[in-house]
């Protein structure tokens, strides 16, 4: 630090030299060293009302005596290196150790045995030894002799003896044992890891000692136990590979994950101290997958530069269509599906959808039944049965979105575990802003109202016709209520879109994969409410603590139906929205609406290519 000074001792103290004259400060010489250039300075700082701190701590500064014994050293070695030294002798050890031979022999006087003291110190050898390497340019490391009873055929055989610096950092290699040769090898590099960043190790290199231990018949286990425990540097002696391996090929691959994963708990993986643990939906930045069962990732926004082991996108695929197999992951189809949210708790709810003098269509009310009458018959009321062939959740490649200008809104699709009550909130938006959000206009075969019109409240359709576009696929939910079908169509949800407004539309969370398109890219909101443990303190009784009472029948409801939504539709998630209250839920909602066409989402890569 000090060496890189920008301008040489002697123009900072001309500079000070002219300004004293002016200003009154001491007179500084043309020879005058960087420390008394620093004194002076120290002794010119006066501190003002305005910068009182500021002169108070570079005062400390440059006080320190330590840091005026760096500027003297720093003088000194300037000195020296501008006088080119040549090194008197290049052995000066060797002349030491001369010296305190004839010392001992002789008659030893005072001064002599004080001497004597001294060249026996080992600080004083220390600092010869180091004299002596410097004279001498001896730099280059000392290798180890090869021992004597060495095979002819490792004689063949070039050593590689590398050096790193890991620190606390593992050292980012994993090894495993050669099934023919029985020798150990190195299996895998982890991108930005000590041994990648180095260049000098490789896949396929051949591991024959640690620290100077030798590790031919050592376990694997045992070796990196070794590899762990070692701090600061770590010398290896490699064979390399016969056929050295291409460098890791740069890929960038990013990819949401869809389950959550933690190494410590995965006895497959080669090396748990190398496994990278992540969260459903956390983006991951996959740089390498050349080997098929264990990629290299690191977490999208981490600091960290060293890459991590995550199970490939097959093997996870083949662990999960086992334990389907074999009974220990339950298939969807044989879970018991919660209710999830009811507009009311009404046994006819078909109440009509006005606020503020705005009416609100499609709010799915009347084919949505109340929590009591839903409970009581599994008839009525049918949703989207799921897909027969379940999917195995584990990865989904993602690119980074941006709406532009003169594109489509995109969806935004609300979902919601029991008690959310989603229509208040599409209500409260559409109804704030009718001319930049608007909800899809349901299907009915019922018959029109006098005071109803085509197209308002509902498309009012036959049930022949009805029944028609649902052979088609041509509606996204449907349902049965007193003898009369509603339905949810997909070109309602088009025709809002085609005005250049933000649909939103609250669906049963089995739906939401009908809408996961390149046309509508929903943006997929989990809307539960706050649950709060009510706190129970016997009156009158200070001495007694307040202790949480269990959740009553309809709380213990909504916490169910939330906990299988996260669990089950968790993955298709943009965001979770917790609402406490109707005002509370509406803000958070406005905040994220607004967000939806500024910010940059991750979206799936089919949407964007």
């Amino acid at each position: 630090m000090l060496g890189g000074a920008s301008a040489p001792p002697s123009s900072v103290s001309s500079r000070l030299h002219r300004r004293s004259h002016s200003s009154g400060m001491p007179v500084l010489s043309e020879d005058s060293g960087l420390h008394e250039t620093l004194a002076l300075l120290t002794s010119q700082l006066r501190p003002d009302s305005n910068h009182k701190e500021e002169m108070g701590f570079l005062r400390d500064v440059f006080s320190e005596k330590s840091l005026s014994y760096l500027m003297k050293i720093h003088e000194k070695l300037r000195y020296y290196e501008r006088q080119s030294p040549t090194p008197v002798l290049h052995s000066a050890m060797a002349l030491a150790e001369d010296v305190m031979e004839e010392l001992q022999a002789a008659s030893v006087h005072s001064d002599e045995r004080e001497l004597l003291q001294l060249l026996s110190t080992p600080h004083l050898r220390a600092v010869l030894m180091v004299h002596d390497t410097v004279a001498q340019k001896n730099f280059d490391p000392v290798l180890p002799p090869l021992p004597d009873n060495i095979d002819e055929d490792f004689e063949e055989e070039s050593v590689k003896i590398v050096r790193l610096v890991k620190n606390k950092e593992p050292l980012g290699a994993t090894i495993r044992r050669d099934e023919h040769s029985g020798a150990v090898v190195v299996a895998r590099i982890m991108r930005g890891g000590a041994a990648d960043r180095s260049g000098l190790v490789h896949v396929g290199d051949e591991l024959r000692e640690v620290n100077g231990i030798a590790v031919l018949h050592k376990r694997p286990e045992e070796i990196s136990q070794i590899l762990a425990q070692s701090q600061g540097s770590i010398t290896l002696k490699i064979i390399p590979a016969t056929q050295e391996e291409d460098r890791l090929k740069e890929s960038k691959v990013f990819m949401r994950a869809l389950f959550h994963y933690n190494p410590r708990e995965d006895r497959a993986i080669p090396c748990q101290e190398a496994g990278l643990p992540f969260q459903c939906r956390q983006v991951l930045e996959v740089v390498s997958q050349d080997d098929p069962t264990w990629w290299q990732a690191k977490r999208v926004g981490d600091t960290n530069l060293r890459a991590g082991l995550i199970p490939s996108k097959q093997f996870q695929e083949r662990r999960l269509s086992y334990r389907r197999a074999t009974g220990t992951l339950p298939s969807p189809q044989s879970l018991k599906r919660p209710p999830y949210d009811q507009p009311c708790d009404k046994e006819t709810c078909d109440c009509e959808g006005y606020l503020r003098g705005h009416y609100v269509a499609g709010l799915r009310r009347s084919f949505r039944l109340g929590r009591r009458e839903r409970l009581g018959s599994s008839q009525e009321g049918k949703t989207p049965t799921v897909s027969e062939s379940p999917e195995l959740l584990t990865y989904e490649e993602v690119a980074r979105y941006q709406h532009q200008p003169g594109e489509r809104p995109r969806l935004v699709v609300l979902i919601g575990s029991l008690g959310a009550r989603l229509h208040e909130l599409k209500q409260k938006v559409v109804a704030e802003n009718p001319q930049h959000f608007g909800v899809a206009v349901p299907h009915t075969t019922r018959s029109r109202r006098s005071h109803e019109k085509e197209g308002v409240e509902y498309h009012f359709v036959s049930k022949q016709a009805f029944e028609a576009d649902l052979h088609h696929n041509k509606f996204l939910e449907h349902g049965e209520y007193k003898e009369n079908l509603y339905g949810t169509s997909l070109e309602a949800i088009q025709a809002v879109m085609a005005k250049n407004k933000v649909c939103l539309v609250d669906v049963e969370p089995e739906a939401v994969k009908q809408l996961r398109t390149s046309e509508f890219k929903p943006y997929i909101i989990f809307v539960k409410p706050a649950i709060q443990e009510k706190r129970k303190t016997p009156p009158m009784s200070p001495a007694f603590e307040a202790t949480a009472a269990p959740l009553d029948e309809e709380q213990q409801e909504m916490a169910t139906s939330a906990a299988f939504i996260d669990q089950h539709y968790g993955h298709l998630v943009d965001t979770v929205l917790v609402k406490e209250d109707l005002q509370g839920a509406y803000s958070q909602l406005k905040v994220i609406l607004e967000k939806l066409s500024r910010d940059t989402h991750w979206v799936p890569v089919s949407w964007v290519r």
